[in-house]
């Protein structure tokens, strides 16, 4: 897999002019994979990271904005694993990139996910949790076991975790600067935060698609947009689709660095747009 590190809107586009070619290739071979005509899904061959195994990933057409478009970003499902693309990369950069040992005290801001699972059973010392509600108690557990946490006041001590990874969750916080200063007092010094957001990888400025004001009001100031729930329901609100002001966000909340990794690894069945994973070092 070939990683770039990034630290801003002009390091990126400077890596994306360099890349230019590649890309178009990627494109090319990327349309030359979708049956003409035929919207049924399909499959792609690759090697599973998690999986560690050659594997057929599967394609269709679910969570995309555009009818007869891929959203390729959340499919190439891994029959073994179950881990869609992005989740199968983050696994993969988390080895590369975290240094975490056998005894390292991680929180995954994510309990009842096939991903949560994966990690579960590569590293011992995982703690995941779900939202479950404004009335939920702080690292209360319901009866099934599902633990609560809130990003924006987690229960863990001051310095008392090594790594945290948030996949797809900072957007639906509408005080996410909030959530980023917890997560760096909740981690050692050197401890690093890992996630993946909704990202416009060309602006400077993270998009504000809804706001909340103190009396807990939510202003629409574009359409809007729904996710999926892993505890079910009908999706959650996203608030901020975020640009490259994201990463100086994070490092005013204390971390002492903040970048993005772009990787490039089709054999691994990483297709799809420029893909962009974020860190930050405490």
């Amino acid at each position: 897999m070939r990683v770039w590190r990034l630290r801003s809107l002009q390091e990126y586009l400077a890596h994306a002019a360099r890349t230019h070619a590649d890309a178009e290739r990627d494109a090319q071979a990327l349309a030359r994979l979708v049956p003409p005509g035929d919207p049924r899904p399909f499959t792609v061959p690759g090697y599973s990271y998690p999986a560690g195994a050659m594997v057929e990933f599967l394609v269709d057409y679910q969570y995309s904005a555009t009818p007869g478009q891929i959203n390729w970003r959340e499919r190439l499902v891994c029959p073994v694993t179950g881990l869609n693309n992005r989740m199968r990369a983050c696994i993969h950069l988390f080895d590369m990139e975290m240094g975490v040992y056998a005894d390292s005290r991680i929180y995954l801001t994510e309990q009842v996910t096939p991903t949560y699972q994966m990690f579960r059973q590569r590293h011992c010392g995982v703690v995941g949790s779900e939202y479950l509600g404004p009335g939920a108690e702080r690292g209360g557990t319901r009866a099934d076991g599902v633990r609560h946490e809130d990003l924006r006041q987690l229960s863990f001590a001051d310095a008392s975790l090594d790594a945290i990874v948030s996949l797809d969750v900072l957007e639906h916080i509408p005080d996410y600067l909030q959530a980023l200063r917890e997560c760096r007092r909740c981690l050692c010094d050197g401890g690093k935060l890992m996630w993946s957001v909704p990202f416009l990888p060309h602006e400077q400025a993270s998009l504000h698609r809804a706001t909340v004001d103190a009396a807990g009001t939510i202003t629409h100031h574009l359409a809007p947009e729904y996710h999926g729930d892993p505890l079910g329901g009908d999706g959650v609100l996203c608030y901020t689709h975020f640009g490259w002001d994201m990463l100086e966000q994070a490092r005013a909340a204390g971390f002492q660095d903040a970048y993005a990794l772009a990787y490039r690894a089709p054999a691994f069945g990483y297709l799809g747009d420029a893909a962009l994973v974020f860190f930050a070092v405490a």
